[in-house]
């Protein structure tokens, strides 16, 4: 048409990427994707940099035009916050190296055993979500044994579009390169899996059977901004079905228990009540004897051993309380991996592989011309 602007349409390439190892009459494979937030790589500066720059990088974690974030992200944030926070991580660095990290490895091995994964029709693989092993890199190596369904256990219990929605875009974004898709399922929370409220119940029976307990447990989550409740996140009612099932199931009363909020970043309101204030608190209260645990954290990591085993517990004795109990995460404590791993069989159901003849199909295949 005359007068008419000419608009050029971009050329968009994209390599799909196939199984060069793949060969006809392989039997089709199941792999299990566990996640959890990540770490850096040391206890230092640098390596502290790059992973904050891609933790707060992150759209799904700071919701803020990038325009107006990202230069204040490199601009100033990470000139100061990585030697920070190399300090915060030096304290609980371990000869294993992260905490966070050693955990999750015990948990893969641990699951793979009780799984049962040696049949070489379930394979199991563990990515971050920031740092090493990166989804990708686990996706990698699953892709390589032949699977055709791929279930997703980010290791969240309640679920936040910081932290689970997040992962979900890691891994399809991955999966957007491949050229065979596996069939996909992805647990999206698991706060009220009665198998979970029993491992924890049982674990905090176990600290009470070695240690005096305290006069109050507070349940202490991971922090988000208020605003985020307000939009839709049903992180802050999960937290509190959790903590309300696992006092049930401890059979606690009504004030012989709390739910608090930590980690929290920048100047806006987060999800009160901030477990730091409820714990200096306390003893003017006349409690002065407490108990903490994480319902939240999967694995011990920063923000239980160095923000709660540390910092909190030195304001909660600066203000006058006796005793300070930190109840570790479950890590990989029997219990837990026995319900990580009744998790993972409820959401396979109907996923039994098919019966298959591995050498019919290869000839079917060779027949058809196939080269190997």
């Amino acid at each position: 048409m005359r007068g008419s602007p000419s608009v050029a349409c971009p050329v968009i390439t994209m390599e799909y990427l196939g199984n060069p190892d793949y060969r006809h009459g392989t039997p089709p494979a199941t792999g299990i994707l566990i996640s959890n937030l990540g770490t850096p790589d040391a206890p230092t500066p640098k390596a502290l940099r790059r992973y904050l720059a891609e933790f707060l990088g992150d759209p799904r974690i700071v919701e803020a035009p990038r325009w107006l974030w990202l230069p204040v992200l490199h601009g100033a944030i990470l000139r100061f916050r990585p030697r920070l926070s190399a300090h915060a991580y030096s304290k609980v660095w371990t000869e294993n190296g992260s905490p966070l990290l050693h955990y999750s490895l015990r948990q893969l091995e641990a699951l793979k055993s009780r799984l049962r994964t040696d049949s070489g029709e379930l394979y199991l693989a563990l990515g971050m979500r920031y740092g090493n092993p990166s989804i990708p890199s686990a996706l990698e190596s699953l892709r390589g044994r032949n699977i055709e369904r791929l279930l997703v256990l980010p290791l969240y219990p309640q679920y936040s579009a910081t932290t689970t929605a997040s992962t979900f875009d890691a891994v399809s974004a991955a999966l957007r390169h491949w050229r065979r898709i596996p069939a996909l399922r992805f647990i999206d929370n698991y706060h009220d899996f009665p198998p979970y409220i029993a491992a924890m119940a049982g674990h905090i029976h176990d600290s009470w059977s070695r240690q005096e307990r305290g006069e109050k447990l507070i349940f202490s989550f991971h922090g988000l901004p208020r605003r985020y409740l307000l939009k839709g996140d049903p992180y802050h009612c999960q937290c509190h079905k959790t903590a309300r099932l696992l006092a049930e199931a401890l059979g606690l009363e009504a004030g012989q228990w709390q739910v608090s909020f930590q980690s929290r970043f920048g100047r806006e309101e987060w999800l009160t009540p901030y477990t730091d204030h409820v714990l200096k608190a306390l003893p003017s209260q006349n409690v002065k004897r407490v108990d903490v645990f994480c319902p939240g954290f999967s694995v011990d990591c920063l923000e239980t051993l160095e923000e709660i085993e540390m910092q909190n517990r030195e304001f909660f004795l600066e203000a006058g309380g006796e005793r300070f109990n930190y109840i570790p995460a479950l890590n990989a404590a029997d219990t837990h991996i026995e319900a990580l791993a009744r998790l993972v069989e409820t959401h396979m159901q109907g996923w039994e592989a098919p019966m298959f003849d591995a050498e019919q199909s290869r000839l079917r295949a060779l027949s058809m011309g196939a080269r190997q």
